[in-house]
């Protein structure tokens, strides 16, 4: 993984991160929490958008597979709370 995906993913899974606790209201761990989950929702989502047969590319790509798997995570944890 090169240095500039590696940025991508930073910046895009933040911005993700951002979305989904506007999303999920009331589910999120605040707005570092938040960012730091849409970085790592944002590998999630793209693990679980290439279990169903379909890959991110571009910056809109990586927005959504992040945004998906920040949503995903926060809703399991909000069933743990």
């Amino acid at each position: 993984m090169s240095i500039e995906t590696l940025l991508i993913y930073l910046i895009v899974g933040g911005l993700a991160g951002w979305l989904a606790g506007v999303v999920m209201k009331g589910r999120g761990f605040g707005l570092l929490g938040n960012v730091v989950l849409g970085i790592v929702g944002a590998v999630l989502g793209g693990v679980l958008l290439n279990l169903i047969g379909l890959a991110a590319y571009g910056w809109l790509g990586y927005l959504v597979a992040g945004f998906v798997g920040a949503v995903a995570i926060l809703f399991v944890v909000s069933l743990l709370r």
